[in-house]
């Protein structure tokens, strides 16, 4: 029998997650529990708005291929894609047989090594990673749970030739302080193939969803990040160099 996806929403010209215009898939299911996560609607594994098979979900996206020229293609995002592996695996091997750009948007809560993993590596063209925080206590304040395999899925990625985009959501008082930042920093040198480097600053702008699900929103008064401070986390991570990088080897 055909593996099911269940997925939360899709997003027909997707421009932020990936490279070009991307059909992105929503899955529904996330283990972490991030405080400023803007889609709590995909935590809880049930609830999804569509079950496709991998043929199906591949068809629903193909109908916007016109639009992806040379760059675009497909993004899993979530939730967590690696929740629903097989799925994520066997859409991948389908679209690359259609020589379809392939992206998952991963957080990595759920990592581990594993054979079904190295399968989906050789069928994902870019992982974007996002790097919630480099201390495993305060990854664990913030998100519920700590991050040790996060990293190691990070190194594992590179190490077997696959390519990263890095992100990190800078939240005032709990993710942008510049020790930490450094440590994030030098922990992203020892990484081969990243290709972006990202600064998210935080916004709120999702707490209707949190009243809406009835669940306690803890950032109420956090406020967004200044330029400045984005700006310093931005020099401090070495964005342009990544960027600068990326763009001499497209």
């Amino acid at each position: 029998m055909a593996t099911l996806g269940y997925i939360n929403s899709t997003e027909s010209f997707g421009s932020v997650d990936g490279p070009g215009l991307r059909f992105i898939f929503f899955m529904q299911g996330c283990p972490l529990r991030c405080r400023y996560c803007h889609n709590p609607e995909t935590w809880a594994k049930t609830g999804a708005q569509y079950e496709w098979t991998a043929e199906e979900a591949l068809a629903k996206a193909m109908r916007y291929k016109s639009y992806w020229g040379k760059t675009g293609g497909i993004t899993v995002s979530g939730g967590e894609g690696l929740l629903q592996m097989q799925f994520v695996t066997e859409l991948f091997e389908l679209a690359k047989t259609k020589n379809i750009n392939t992206c998952l948007d991963t957080a990595g809560g759920n990592f581990e090594v594993s054979p079904e993993f190295d399968r989906l590596m050789k069928a994902t063209d870019l992982f974007i990673l996002d790097l919630k925080h480099i201390d495993p206590e305060k990854h664990k304040d913030l998100t519920g749970k700590t991050n040790e395999n996060i990293l190691q899925m990070a190194r594992c990625i590179g190490d077997n030739g696959g390519h990263l985009w890095v992100r990190h959501v800078l939240v005032p008082g709990l993710t942008d302080d510049e020790n930490d930042l450094q440590k994030l920093s030098d922990f992203i040198a020892t990484l081969k193939n990243v290709d972006r480097v990202e600064v998210l600053p935080y916004h709120s702008m999702a707490i209707h969803k949190w009243e809406e699900l009835g669940i306690e929103y803890t950032l109420k008064d956090t406020p967004v990040p200044t330029e400045e401070s984005v700006k310093r986390a931005e020099e401090i991570l070495k964005v342009d160099s990544y960027q600068n990088y990326k763009n001499q080897n497209v």
